[in-house]
């Protein structure tokens, strides 16, 4: 049941973890390898155990531990087969926690005296023997404080995703190794070890651990009065055997699933950058058409992941702004008479003092045109379309009392997108309101950001609060034309013009910050303005489209991960 369905198992979301996480559940409930009825029962290893702890407590090499009462019946989760035992973990299993010295003992470096000590970071899915400390030896109280191969190292206290991890000490490069006091080590009384480690990976482990762990701050603690009283699933020894090299079997298919699949995203992505780099490598309509003809004939193997779609609808955002994706009409009115009468309104808004005259900007150069226009387009730099202004710092001076109103930040200002749910508000003057209020149609650009690929991001206000401000973060453009902000929108947030806004924003710091001027400077295209009512419309027409696309392929892979996990509940129930 289990290897019919790995394919399918392994190709819904989050597969191969979901795949790791039945194994190691089946492994531990007995489901994974056939039960032998020759075994030695786990009744009498345990006698075993008892007898020897006995032992070595009259001899006085380890202490005797408070008794652990029975596992009773409500605290088991789960059927065992025949031959089997549930105990405590502390009864098959010595806990040991690790050493605690002063920060001031710690060192990256070996000398006479020192000894290796593991700390959490060393505690991955193997032990990592890379970048560890070195102490005094003088802090090793007590020989069981030494690590042993075939330890269990288990991370005591750490973030709740990180708590109770366990790894193997399967060698040790140094002379001897010690563990700090974050670590806990479990040392098993003849048990197969990686049996124990298996268990201790389950989710049924795993949640208890994470469950009785104790909070403090943001570090989850796992002490040894919860550990040692976990419920324990004990086998015969023959059979943990058996399990444990069925584990690692399976474990190995895993892996190749994992590869292959991370293999075939490479190969994909390869594929689609290839495909659609075609359609952008495009220069007249009629090559785009025959490209696309070509990407066609792969289209279902395209666009089978989110991630392809996204690069599909910008591939359209490109060639949209190159005037690739509607005709042009030798009828059209050119963009440079659309541009003598944008002038023309500039002209008479400042003579009519509703804006300053500005400095005269240089003339576009062909370095700054990142691509060839259509006949009837022209280049023009934004402060030729539009005023273009910052927005208000924040200060203690505009934290709200009387007179507030709300304002715009960074946050509420995505890609083509506004998002309203959190609005905070300014003290303002009725001058400050009117000079940077907003109005329907504004073009709101972010001018600073962490991520290079965020910079520039820009969307056009709506009206949906008025009055409404905006932060200093964002800089206002106004269009003298209304009708050009669509156009000029798309190509702000299409590959070109967003690679040209990032060009623009890096800094001698190595950080990333526009400024008014550098959006004044900025070049765009500019089609007749049918044109551009004709693209708008198309490129939103083909983003419904990638929408729907993005609705059905989430679709499918919900009900692939609704299958996947009935197959992993109905494999985990036989």
């Amino acid at each position: 049941m289990l290897l019919s369905n790995m394919e399918l198992l392994a190709t819904a979301p989050g597969g191969v973890a979901k795949l790791r996480e039945l194994i190691l559940t089946l492994a531990v409930q007995g489901k994974l390898v056939p039960q032998d009825p020759a075994d030695e029962p786990a009744g009498v290893l345990l006698q075993k155990i008892r007898a020897e702890k006995d032992r070595l407590i009259a001899e006085g090499k380890i202490k005797r531990d408070k008794p652990l009462a029975e596992i009773g019946e409500e605290e088991k989760p789960f059927e065992l087969p025949q031959g089997w035992e549930w105990v405590p973990l502390g009864e098959v299993v010595e806990i040991i926690r690790g050493i605690t010295f002063p920060a001031s003992e710690k060192t990256k470096e070996k000398a006479p005296g020192r000894i290796a000590c593991l700390r959490t970071a060393n505690v991955q899915e193997q032990i990592e023997w890379d970048d560890l400390l070195f102490i005094g030896e003088s802090f090793v109280g007590r020989e069981d404080q030494r690590l042993q191969i075939h330890d269990i190292v288990m991370s005591m206290a750490n973030s709740r995703e990180l708590v109770g991890k366990v790894a193997l000490v399967e060698h040790i490069p140094h002379e001897a190794a010690t563990f700090g006091g974050f670590l806990g080590v479990l040392r098993p009384w003849f048990l197969e070890p990686r049996f124990v480690m298996a268990l201790l990976r389950t989710p049924y482990a795993r949640a208890s651990l994470i469950d009785s762990a104790s909070q403090t701050t943001n570090i989850a603690n796992v002490s040894l009065g919860k550990l040692r009283p976990l419920a324990f699933p004990l086998p015969p020894l023959a059979e943990q055997s058996r399990i444990v090299t069925r584990v690692e079997a399976l474990m190995r298919l895993c892996d190749a699933l994992e590869a292959k699949g991370q293999l075939e995203a490479a190969q994909h992505a390869q594929l689609v950058s290839t495909l659609l780099g075609t359609l952008t490598a495009s220069t007249t309509p009629e090559e785009l058409a025959a490209h696309w003809q070509r990407v066609a004939q792969h289209f279902d193997l395209l666009l089978d992941r989110p991630e392809a779609i996204d690069a599909l609808e910008q591939t359209l955002l490109q060639l949209a702004v190159r005037g690739l994706l509607v005709p042009q009409d030798p009828a059209d009115e050119p963009a440079s008479a659309l541009l003598q009468r944008i002038r023309a309104e500039k002209d008479h808004l400042i003579a009519t003092g509703e804006i300053k005259r500005d400095k005269p900007l240089p003339p576009i150069t062909d370095e700054e045109k990142p691509f060839e226009l259509p006949v009837g387009w022209e280049w023009v730099r934004i402060n030729d379309l539009a005023e273009v202004q910052g927005g208000i710092q924040k200060t203690q001076l505009r934290t709200p009392v009387k007179q507030h109103f709300p304002y715009l930040r960074v946050a509420n200002v995505q890609r083509d997108a506004l998002r309203l749910e959190e609005i905070e508000r300014f003290e303002l003057t009725m001058e400050e309101l009117e000079r940077w209020r907003l109005v329907a149609g504004d073009l709101l650009i972010v001018e600073g950001n962490g991520s290079a690929e965020e910079i520039g991001r820009c969307a056009v206000w709506t009206g949906a609060i008025d009055p409404c401000v905006y932060q200093n973060h964002l800089i206002r453009v106004r269009c003298f034309q209304q009708e050009c902000m669509a156009f000029i929108k798309l190509f702000l947030n299409a590959p070109s013009g967003a690679e040209e806004m990032k060009r623009l924003a890096i800094t001698t710091s190595g950080l990333y910050n526009l400024s008014v001027g550098k959006i004044r400077n900025y070049a765009v295209p500019m089609p007749p303005l049918a044109e551009q009512s004709r693209i708008v419309t198309r490129v939103t027409a083909l983003r419904r489209l990638c929408a729907d696309l993005r609705q059905r392929l989430a679709e499918r892979q919900s009900v692939q991960a609704r299958l996947a996990e009935a197959l992993v509940g109905q494999a985990g129930s036989t």
